[in-house]
């Protein structure tokens, strides 16, 4: 194998992994777009994710919203426990008024 066939291979490993690179990055930039759009037309969701929040390594609340109420939910330690929150409407904060 002489020089030239040494450079030859080493450029066409390096056209390959930066062909592979450039489609990591558009598939993370334009892929969940490209999924949705075959999966058809949007439908609403009966179940969202509202809140997570992080207690210690081993334990996670998560607050989600089924259809018109709330579940708080503990995770962690092999076990799950569940509480039940019915959810308030969402109201815009008026500013207080100051008497003068």
């Amino acid at each position: 194998m002489d020089f030239l066939q040494l450079v030859q291979a080493f450029a066409a490993l390096a056209v390959t992994l930066g062909l592979i690179g450039l489609t990591a990055v558009g598939l993370r930039r334009f892929g969940p777009d490209v999924i949705a759009r075959f999966q058809g037309p949007a439908r609403e969701r009966r179940l969202t994710l509202v809140e997570t929040l992080v207690l210690d390594p081993t334990r996670r609340l998560v607050l989600v919203r089924l259809d018109s109420e709330e579940r708080l939910i503990l995770i962690g330690e092999g076990r799950m426990l569940e509480t039940l929150k019915p959810a308030r409407p969402s109201r815009a904060r008026t500013p207080a008024t100051e008497t003068t």
